[in-house]
């Protein structure tokens, strides 16, 4: 307990390099989506397609995020991070390019398909090599850089976006998608070490990963947390896929508004990530995540009451809204740090099937929020105000579950402290 972990006995340069790619390749999936969302009624009206449709190239892009993770674990557990991480981040650079010149919603929306898998490649595979590097609280701590660093994404690529729809239309924001998914690219190849040895390595191909997979399923503890995961996830892709319609077709503001609005929302997630990496050193993950879910349940019920009476306007969703967002800098990270630090051992499958299913899971929400093929205030806070209460409950009662559960630190200068985290 008392050596340095793998991420410490790295210079203070080379950890800095590799938090800064971390949080880079998680911003791929904020980028493909955030980039296009104030492009999204152009986009609609531009290809002749329902609001429905266009926003189900987000649905797809996010299923396509759920099953990329059950790819890309598995792959990297037993052939390295690094040299599949960089095959995800080829065909990333490709469905992008393709993206540019769809013809039609039908090719956009399968586009989007394969580009969600090929971003599932810079989460799940960057989740596992946090958890090669580290456990527990210094985990969580790396998990909070990362989430602070892509929650500067939301801020760059709303505003970026709908500056991209002004110049180049409604594919512009798929040019600025190509040439961030190439530097990403770039970086990893030249500047990301390894993190899994060979002798570290599984092999068995598909039924060591499927045996794997029941393994997790079987655990309660873990499948509490994927599933409280899957809710949240509800609720926030409610918001990423219907406040474009709602606050632009129901409210009238213009693209650069809601842009700013967007922006504004990831300043808070960028906030409560800082906050959340500093709480830590006072409070568990647990403790903090819990806070965080009331908070996100609190703010889907007001919402929800403000939809359904027209109460305080726009307001009456933005602030809601806002809550929601800034609470994802503290559940991302937690969350993810408790739930893969049960099974440190299969860190590439355990990431891959926490963030599939909770992905997977929670991309249901979209086309949920447009049944009847028109996206409303009421369907998308209907949707995040039942999200958020059954992630609070479920969390609550996988909480009570594993009172007992001790993942003990990992930092040396704590660890003779024996402080249980979680």
């Amino acid at each position: 307990m008392g050596a340095a972990s793998p991420f410490e006995r790295f210079t203070s340069g080379r950890r800095a390099a590799i938090i800064l790619i971390f949080g880079g390749l998680w911003t791929l999936g904020s980028f493909a989506t955030d980039l296009f969302l104030p492009a999204m009624p152009a986009a609609a009206d531009a290809l002749g397609a329902s609001e429905a449709a266009v926003a189900l190239s987000v649905t797809t892009f996010l299923i396509g995020l759920g099953l990329g993770q059950l790819i890309a674990g598995p792959v990297s557990d037993g052939r390295g991070r690094r040299p599949t991480l960089i095959v995800g981040l080829v065909v990333f650079v490709v469905t992008a390019l393709v993206c540019i010149v769809a013809p039609s919603v039908e090719v956009l929306i399968t586009m989007r398909l394969i580009q969600g898998m090929a971003a599932a490649f810079g989460l799940a595979i960057p989740n596992a090599m946090v958890t090669d590097y580290a456990r527990g609280r210094e985990a969580a701590r790396l998990f909070s850089w990362i989430v602070i660093i892509g929650g500067v994404a939301p801020l760059v690529a709303s505003l970026t976006g709908a500056q991209m729809l002004r110049l180049l239309g409604w594919r512009g924001p798929f040019v600025a998608l190509t040439a961030i998914s190439i530097i990403a690219l770039v970086c990893v190849a030249l500047w990301l070490p390894e993190s899994l040895p060979r002798e570290r390595r599984l092999t068995g191909g598909l039924r060591t990963t499927l045996r794997t997979m029941a393994g997790l399923t079987r655990d309660g503890r873990f499948m509490g947390y994927t599933f409280t995961g899957a809710f949240v996830y509800m609720g926030f892709f409610a918001y990423l896929g219907g406040s474009s319609f709602v606050f632009q077709h129901q409210y009238g503001v213009t693209p650069t508004t809601y842009s700013v609005l967007f922006a504004v929302n990831a300043v808070g997630m960028l906030a409560a990530g800082q906050a959340n990496h500093r709480l830590l050193a006072r409070f568990s993950p647990r403790s903090l995540l819990a806070a965080a879910l009331i908070a996100f349940a609190v703010a889907g019920t007001a919402g929800l009451a403000s939809a359904l009476t027209g109460a305080f306007g726009l307001w009456g969703l933005a602030v809601p809204f806002f809550v929601i967002v800034a609470g994802m800098g503290v559940i991302l990270p937690d969350l993810t740090a408790l739930a893969l630090s049960l099974h440190p051992e299969v860190a590439g499958t355990a990431s891959a099937y926490f963030g599939g299913l909770r992905l997977g899971l929670g991309a249901l929400a979209m086309p949920l929020i447009g049944i009847g093929g028109t996206i409303t205030a009421t369907s998308v806070a209907i949707m995040i105000a039942a999200a958020g209460i059954a992630a609070l409950a479920l969390f609550a009662f996988t909480a009570r579950g594993t009172r007992d559960q001790q993942v003990l630190l990992d930092l040396p200068e704590e660890a003779s402290s024996d402080v249980p985290i979680a």
